[in-house]
């Protein structure tokens, strides 16, 4: 069932006995039917320190969670995507400070919500157009359908802003997003939105590669990720963990069986937003390529002064500044954004434990992974349980982790 934590962890500066406090965090998220099953991964100073998965990832099947489960990650998607977007940057294709319209012209004249009801939107004029810099910050004024709290939001879903269940193609979804209005003013709030997923259509035109051969050519195959991709093959179905939500009694109700999940059919959108299958071991390689500035075991994807821009904090304050004082279950006080990522600010007045300058990022069925420089750690958990923001199992790993650092 497990393998950590591993003989050497005190060799890397983790003491064993408090890593071992992780294990009745994961048992008794399983034993109390909050999960089917979890994996969680700590590596430190390029070592594995810690790895273990426990539960099921079907229980319908009976599938035990197992180190080479294959789970969706969705918005850990996101900074995939925001890597293949920086590695054009890197060869001038654009700045960050130009307009997306020199590559997408139909997000010109663009118009931000300014009120009205459902019958009627009122509007303005947007003063600049949108910029690669406002995608990668989630600083444009686009939006998400499944928020459910906006004007706009609403007409995403009615409109078919969708890139995660649309039968239209990848440019056909970015071209109705550029019809709706705004949320705010490129550049002056944040909110999560698709704009990841407008990135992957602008690394397709840039380079004139779909995305998905591009992803996969230029990220993915380099780094040896062999189970990553927009759908899960046949012959690995067996693999792949289902995904759950909590019904109303507070029992698991499954949500998306591996055997007809969108997941495992070929030709569907590929969402640079969150579109990805994946695996810890695969996205370990990802995240350690992250730690060692762009580069892994000799195959380098971008130049160290590009991985320390995005992952800096791009934004005037933290995100609780920018407009969106919680998403998920994390409050953003203290926590900033950058090129794809979050960036930790302040660990005080995040509450909770870190360190500053530590990124990260999660995905909807609570996933998540964070990267610390200064500690030279990685740390990754994959279940399937949607939406995130069900239980603060992210938080309260952050802290099983951190309390475990000795040196």
């Amino acid at each position: 069932m497990d393998m950590s934590p591993r003989p050497d962890a005190a060799a890397l500066g983790l003491s064993a006995e408090r890593l071992r406090r992780t294990d009745g965090w994961m048992d008794r998220l399983v034993e109390e039917g909050k999960l089917a099953g979890l994996s969680v991964t700590v590596a430190r100073r390029g070592s594995v320190a810690y790895s273990r998965w426990t539960g099921l990832a079907d229980r319908e099947r009976g599938t035990p969670m197992a180190e080479d489960t294959i789970v969706r990650i969705y918005s850990m998607t996101k900074p995939l995507t925001s890597v293949a977007i920086m590695m054009l940057y890197e060869e001038g294709r654009f700045q960050l400070d130009d307009p997306i319209t020199r590559f997408l012209p139909f997000f010109a004249n663009q118009r931000v919500l300014a009120g009205g009801s459902r019958g009627k939107l009122e509007t303005v004029p947007a003063l600049r157009d949108i910029t690669f810099r406002d995608l990668l910050t989630h600083t444009s004024g686009l939006t998400y359908g499944f928020m459910e709290s906006t004007l706009v939001d609403a007409l995403y879903r009615s409109e078919g802003v969708d890139f995660q269940a649309s039968d239209a193609t990848l440019a056909e979804v970015v071209e109705r997003a550029a019809r709706q209005p705004l949320l705010a003013q490129p550049g002056t709030a944040w909110n999560y939105s698709i704009a990841t997923d407008v990135l992957g259509h602008l690394v397709a035109v840039i380079s004139g590669r779909p995305f998905d051969e591009f992803l996969q050519e230029r990220v993915i195959g380099p780094l040896g990720m062999v189970d990553t991709g927009f759908h899960v093959p046949a012959g690995k179905i067996p693999r792949f963990g289902a995904n759950y939500g909590r019904s109303p009694d507070g029992t698991l109700a499954l949500i998306d069986d591996p055997a007809t999940s969108r997941f495992t059919t070929a030709g569907r959108i590929p969402s640079g937003g969150g579109g990805l299958c994946s695996t810890a071991g695969d996205y370990l390689r990802f995240c350690q390529m992250m730690l060692n500035k762009g580069e892994l075991n000799g195959v380098r994807l971008l130049g160290r002064k590009s991985v320390e821009l995005m992952t800096a904090n791009h934004l005037g304050g933290d995100m609780a500044a920018m407009g969106q004082a919680r998403f998920s279950e994390s409050s953003y006080e203290g926590i900033g954004f950058g090129l794809g990522f979050s960036v930790m600010l302040d660990p005080a007045r995040a509450q909770v434990l870190g360190t500053p300058g530590e990124y990260a990022w999660g995905g909807a069925a609570s996933t998540a992974f964070w990267i610390d420089p200064a500690e030279e750690m990685v740390v990754i958990l994959l279940t399937q349980l949607t939406p995130s923001s069900t239980y603060p199992i992210r938080r309260e790993l952050r802290v099983l982790t951190y309390q475990a650092i000795i040196d």
